[in-house]
């Protein structure tokens, strides 16, 4: 609030204005397309792997290299040692030339270093001479004076491999000590990965293009039908899904049940359409009649009591008319919006459908039709007793009104162990093969004519079809014209009532 003051009248006179607040901007929601998504996850799922596959391939393989360079080297050292036994190297310093020069020959034939020490761990001999008359304890050293072959990769990227030399009584009288650089293996392992690498590489190429292409599938029919959503949103109704694919699947279900959801919703829209030009219709002419009656009322001058009084007669009926029209009306919005609660309890069906042909039976008579009632054997349900009974009244009312002079009306009760069936039966006018699926249409009538002895509201067929939904039952129609009309309603004989 922003104060403002000025003097009126030599008084102060403050005023409060309510300052304008800033309007706060939704936030919306980040937009991360499904393409990017399922490309992603592609990618993690294609890619990763393979990376995961090639890594462990080549220490795999790098390992093997090591672990057979291990073995060698133990063969090596293994071979100087039974030499050295058995020219007696380490106590017959006279023949000792000629193995060092064979010593020194497989050094260099297979580019590995050789140490012979004694027991004391005293460097005796050396290929590369900078090692004589020092000590070495090393831990493979100590193992292989405890009986021990070893090799071993050390930290600097070299291999040990110890063995023991056997003297007299089975005693370890040295160690050879062969040592090697993993230099090579190295060279290798790297040049096998430059080629995994690039043949990854153009897996890995292959794969995103491939996964790409896939995205691409899949996410275009759901932008496609994403734009149809939003034009039928619009009030398009008429816009349809194309399903090209000759390939059953979801994206195909999922199409085909938005076009049915599209015909679906033209149909109600075709329908509300219907409905309100038909409300139009019926509430007009009764308006108009009752217009034309009161300006020939008031038009005329010196007019008879009786006119009078017949006009009124004449101006009640139509006010009836629309009262009934209006009253059905909102029952049948009741009825579709569950607004109305069904009052479930035990009845007497036979006694119900006698009470309908007592009340019914005047109107019959006036046509001299006669009313047939079998009763194959009583039944009590759980109904509506009020609903239901407007309901069937509706399809007698409707039978009768229906049924030239003379005709004959039949209704009949069955059950099973789980269903009441009921049926009307009536040898009228009956309703053409193409129009049979109309009859529970709001405003929907036979007699085109619209005639208001037989026409009634047109809504009794439509509030005698929801009654029965909410009952959770059927109604089905079978008819051929000019010869009469079956209607049968099926109504569970025990409601789930909560």
């Amino acid at each position: 609030m922003n104060p403002n003051t000025f003097l009126q009248n030599g008084e102060l006179v403050i005023i409060l204005i309510k300052s304008k607040q800033p309007e706060r901007k939704e936030k919306k929601p980040h937009f991360l397309s499904l393409r990017w998504i399922l490309l992603a996850t592609y990618v993690v799922v294609g890619i990763v792997p393979l990376l995961l596959i090639a890594s462990t391939i080549l220490h795999s393989v790098q390992d093997y290299f090591i672990e057979e360079r291990k073995k060698e080297l133990l063969s090596e050292a293994n071979v100087i040692s039974g030499q050295i036994t058995s020219h007696d190297y380490m106590f017959n310093k006279d023949d000792r030339d000629s193995l060092e020069e064979t010593m020194l020959e497989m050094s260099h034939q297979n580019d590995f270093r050789v140490l012979v020490l004694d027991s004391s761990c005293l460097v005796v001999y050396d290929t590369g001479y900078s090692e004589v008359g020092k000590t070495v304890f090393i831990s493979e050293v100590i193992e292989a004076l405890g009986n021990k072959d070893i090799a071993r990769v050390q930290e600097d990227g070299v291999v040990y491999a110890a063995v023991s030399i056997s003297g007299s009584n089975n005693s370890r009288v040295g160690v050879v000590l062969v040592s090697d650089d993993l230099s090579d293996i190295s060279v290798t392992v790297s040049n096998i990965a430059k080629k995994g690498n690039l043949l990854l590489a153009g897996l890995a190429i292959i794969v995103i293009i491939i996964m790409i292409i896939m995205s691409q599938i899949f996410t275009e029919p759901i932008k496609k039908l994403i734009k149809v959503i939003q034009k039928m949103s619009e009030g398009h109704f008429e816009q349809r899904v194309q399903v090209h694919s000759q390939i059953h699947n979801e994206m195909v279900d999922l199409a085909l049940a938005c076009n049915q959801m599209a015909d679906q919703l033209e149909k109600v829209e075709s329908t509300r359409q219907q409905f309100v030009s038909n409300v139009s219709h019926e509430l007009k002419t009764p308006l108009s009649s009752i217009k034309v009656l009161s300006e020939s009322i008031l038009l005329q001058e010196d007019v008879p009591k009786e006119m009078y009084v017949e006009f009124l007669h004449d101006i009640n009926s139509e006010v009836d008319r629309m009262a009934a029209i209006i009253n059905d009306l909102l029952t049948l919005v009741k009825l579709d919006q569950k607004e109305v609660p069904l009052n479930f309890k035990e009845l007497d069906l036979n006694e119900m459908l006698e009470g309908i042909i007592k009340r019914l039976l005047p109107l019959a008579k006036e046509k001299n039709i006669h009313i047939r009632y079998e009763k194959v054997k009583d039944i009590t349900a759980t109904v509506d007793e009020m609903k239901l009974t407007l309901a069937v009244a509706n399809l007698v009312d409707n039978a009768i009104k229906y049924t030239p002079e003379g005709g004959e009306v039949e209704m009949k009760l069955d059950a099973d162990h789980q269903n009441v069936f009921i049926s009307v039966a009536d040898t009228g006018i009956g309703i053409p093969d193409d129009e049979v699926a109309r009859v529970f249409e709001r405003f929907y009538r036979v007699d085109k004519t619209r005639d208001r002895e037989t026409g009634g509201t047109g809504l009794g067929l439509s509030i005698t079809h929801s009654t029965i939904m909410m009952h959770n039952g059927s109604i089905k129609v079978y008819s051929k014209e000019d010869e009469g009309t079956t209607i049968l309603v099926r109504i569970p004989i025990r409601q789930n009532v909560s």
